[in-house]
């Protein structure tokens, strides 16, 4: 039920992406258009500069929310995200090396728009992923130790990331601090298609894994005990986060706190004892793609999407941060 009303409210942000710009559209034109029945003129706006930014808002935001959930699960804490654990970082920094390195995001063309970033965005977080994963490692993972160390990666990859940008050409770095802030303007079909195509293969791997996540709350002891291969169920779990924080990253820049939000709206809506995948994913598609939604169609001057997300999700860290704990209450 939860997750119909968020894929209800998901289309309908979708369908007022669409709606909402410097030509407005009416619901009536823009279905006419979705069923081929509008204008040469219409389609080339709504499905050439319009759609691909709605439908690059709800595949960043599904993708983050699912990694979000993932390692949320994975870690048994709320605040171990890709964000914090500076997965996100990583794949910013291949994707930064990509566009400073590689002659700018405008200038190296379609073919290493659509290739390379990706790549070198899910390099750069399989790589920090291994790292934060094998520094935690001490006869098993604390989840505190991960996020510790999580965050003293992150300060080390956004210190070179910085390097590489104040090494840039002009034109290339501000290319790269404008994607750095979270940003949907000026996405085309050729980026948005990886983050397709990578939540396509990873959301089933990852929905083949739901037993093995809610064994792995009981602790790994009781996880083994109950058949989970902890090994491979780890890897999975953290190739599938890695994958979706990468190639929503490669689309759009960090969108700041929503693989973070997500997962939690999503548990306290479905009521679970952990945040459930599909409902994670969908809060999170609802929240991006909303939020850009807001940034075009409401608020004075278009923003970054990851100026919205952010306000959202910096308040709650710090309440989460600083409730009260409970007796064998963990954050």
């Amino acid at each position: 039920m939860v997750a119909a009303v968020l894929l209800a409210g998901a289309v309908g942000i979708g369908l007022g992406g669409l709606m909402v710009g410097s030509a407005p559209f009416t619901l009536q034109e823009v279905l006419g258009v979705l069923t081929g029945a509008g204008t040469p003129a219409q389609e080339l706006v709504l499905l050439e500069f319009r759609a691909p930014r709605v439908v690059a808002g709800l595949a960043v935001g599904a993708s983050l929310g699912l990694a979000g959930a993932l390692t949320q699960t994975f870690a048994r804490n709320p605040l171990a995200t890709p964000d914090i654990l500076g997965v996100t970082s990583g794949a910013a920094l291949g994707a930064v090396a990509a566009i400073c390195l590689g002659g700018g995001i405008y200038a190296v063309g379609v073919p290493l728009l659509a290739l390379g970033l990706p790549a070198t965005a899910a390099v750069g977080g399989l790589v920090t992923a291994a790292l934060v994963y094998g520094l935690s490692w001490r006869h098993g993972i604390d989840s505190y130790r991960l996020i510790l160390i999580g965050i003293g990666v992150t300060a080390a990859l956004s210190g070179v990331t910085s390097y590489l940008i104040a090494q840039a050409k002009i034109t290339d770095a501000q290319a790269a601090a404008q994607w750095l802030v979270g940003n949907l303007s000026g996405v085309s079909w050729a980026s948005v298609w990886p983050v397709v195509a990578v939540l396509a293969v990873v959301a089933p791997v990852a929905a083949f894994q739901t037993r093995n996540l809610s064994a792995g709350q009981l602790g790994d002891e009781l996880a083994v005990g109950l058949g989970v291969p902890l090994g491979r169920h780890r890897l999975i779990v953290i190739a599938c986060a890695v994958l979706a924080t990468a190639a929503a990253v490669s689309a759009s820049g960090p969108v700041e706190f929503a693989a973070f939000v997500s997962p939690q709206i999503g548990l306290r809506l479905a009521r679970s004892a952990r945040p459930p995948l599909a409902a994670s994913a969908l809060v999170g598609a609802v929240l991006v793609a909303g939020a850009d939604l807001l940034v075009r169609g409401v608020l004075p001057g278009e923003r970054p999407v990851g100026i919205i997300t952010a306000m959202v999700g910096a308040p709650y860290l710090i309440w989460l941060l600083t409730r009260r704990r409970g007796k064998g209450e963990e954050l």
